[in-house]
């Protein structure tokens, strides 16, 4: 399997990415990295799990904490559509409370436990009792609490007993990627969450930021995210979207131009492409009108 990169976006209203799995379903990704803390749950579910060098079997209860850019294999891998599963997700990057953040007193479990992420740790039978209803609770907390929550399961994690932590990947990381591509996407990147209000905003420009001409700019990051680059903008663009519906005194076409579409026939389409819904409806459904 070739190893992809995963673009992240935080979860509407939230500072982190939170995702929640109640069937098998086939992925895009398999094998695949990315720049965030990835948290997994699994309160019901078995199959592989591969991380790093590590490959082995995981059950019912699985807890997982990885660390940023350590590739693995999505844990529903190779298990049939219909099988019993259950999957909770949260995805953060280390910087999405401020770049000092971590560097608080009161932090400093949380900061070494992240530290250690790089291996890859696998939590035990007690720490899975203490912190899956809280992960759980994520689900249906409001924003507020939700990150309060995710503090607390983090500080539970960090205090779970060293018997109750197994580290699965010896390495330190090391997704096979060289410095100079992780450069490249992180450039990339960067580029589009600057640049993605501008309904001008060219492919060119986007291949010189990575030094690469337009054709083989096109093949680089459809091989590394199995996107086009349009289509990329468009899903980027549809997410800025659904933040800024939930603010009421916005109306639907200042969200449209705002996150860089050039027409509101355009936005709604596209809107509805990715979510199902189109702008009015997502914003009555969750605005609870």
């Amino acid at each position: 399997m070739k190893l992809q990169f995963e673009p992240i976006h935080p979860t509407v209203d939230s500072s982190f990415t939170l995702l929640h799995y109640t069937e098998v379903s086939k992925a895009e990704l398999l094998w695949h990295y990315h720049p965030e803390y990835e948290l997994v749950y699994i309160p019901q579910g078995h199959g592989r799990r591969h991380i790093g060098q590590h490959i082995s079997r995981f059950e019912d209860g699985e807890l997982v904490l990885i660390g940023p850019d350590l590739p693995h294999l999505t844990f529903s891998y190779g298990q049939p559509v219909g099988t019993p599963f259950e999957e909770i997700v949260v995805q953060l990057r280390g910087d999405f409370l401020g770049t000092d953040f971590w560097d608080k007193p009161e932090l400093a479990a949380i900061r070494q436990l992240l530290a250690r992420s790089h291996e890859g740790l696998s939590f035990g039978g007690t720490t899975r009792t203490a912190v899956g209803p809280a992960l759980r609770q994520l689900l249906s907390a409001p924003p507020f609490m939700r990150l309060l929550l995710l503090l607390q399961v983090l500080q539970e994690l960090a205090q779970a007993p060293t018997t109750d932590i197994q580290p699965l990947h010896a390495g330190t990381g090391g997704q096979g990627l060289s410095g100079k591509e992780q450069q490249r996407l992180s450039r990339v990147y960067q580029f589009v969450e600057q640049n993605y209000q501008r309904a001008s905003l060219s492919v060119q420009e986007v291949a010189d930021v990575a030094y690469l001409s337009v054709p083989a700019f096109c093949r680089y990051f459809k091989k590394m995210t199995r996107h086009t680059l349009t289509d990329f903008l468009q899903e980027y663009r549809v997410g800025q979207a659904c933040r800024l519906l939930l603010d009421d005194d916005l109306a639907v076409t200042e969200v449209c131009y705002s996150c860089g579409f050039n027409n509101l026939s355009h936005f709604n389409k596209t809107f509805r492409k990715f979510t199902g819904q189109s702008p009015t409806e997502y914003r009555r459904q969750r605005m609870g009108k």
